[in-house]
Parts: structure tokens; C-alpha cells; sequence
């Protein structure tokens, strides 16, 4: 079989090495996940509106709620990250600041996801 990348890409590490492919498939994977998942959030957020505290806290606590939730949050937060990341591969042309970029946008991703899960869980079960 021929090989399609030149010396140059290969002692760059540029090529067909199927990241690129990887990530798109989980863009639009993610994105079909954030299809359903927001639709039923805005259904069950419009349902609770004018609701106190407590109501939303029992909604929380609801096991399949809380779950969607936190999936939610993991979908939404992985789709962002892996969006923001090929703008700036796209865009950026140092590549240093590239790199200490995509590693910002990961970290603060994680970060923020990590929040969110976990103030979901503590409404879920401490209330």
C-alpha cells in the first residue's frame, strides 16, 4: 500500500495518523446527544418555572433527572471543548499558543464540568 504522507508530514507528525476523524465523529456524536438531552431540559426547566427551592431540589434528586443532568453537563462541556479546540488549531498559527490554548480550553472544560456535576449530585442527595 502507498503511503500518502510526505517525508516532510511524516517527521512533523503530520498526516494521516485518523485524530481528525476521531474528532469529528465525536463532535457530531456529542451533538446528537445534545439533541434530546437539551430538549428534555427545557421541557423540565419551563415545567419548574416560578418553582421554589424545594420543588427543584426534589426534581434534582430524582435518579434518572439527576443522570440526564450530569450527562447533560458532560455533553455539553466535551462538545464546547472539542469545538473551541479546532478553532483554534484553525486560527491560531503559533503554535505554542496553540498548544497552552487547547490545554486552557481543556482544563477549564474539565474544571467547570467537574462543578457542575458535582453541585448537581450534592442537590441529588444532600438536598
Amino acid at each position: 500500500m502507498a503511503r500518502l504522507r510526505s517525508p516532510l508530514g511524516i517527521f512533523r507528525g503530520l498526516g494521516e495518523d485518523k485524530e481528525g476523524t476521531a474528532h469529528w465523529w465525536a463532535q457530531r456524536l456529542t451533538a446528537q446527544v445534545l439533541v434530546p438531552l437539551s430538549l428534555w431540559f427545557v421541557v423540565r426547566v419551563a415545567q419548574h418555572t416560578g418553582a421554589a427551592h424545594a420543588d427543584m431540589v426534589a426534581w434534582l434528586s430524582n435518579p434518572l433527572d439527576a443522570v440526564l443532568m450530569v450527562a447533560l453537563i458532560g455533553a455539553v462541556f466535551h462538545h464546547a471543548h472539542l469545538g473551541v479546540q479546532v478553532v483554534l488549531e484553525d486560527y491560531v498559527a503559533t503554535e505554542s499558543v496553540r498548544h497552552m490554548g487547547i490545554l486552557a480550553v481543556r482544563a477549564t472544560c474539565v474544571v467547570m464540568a467537574v462543578a457542575c456535576a458535582v453541585s448537581v449530585l450534592k442537590l441529588a442527595f444532600v438536598g
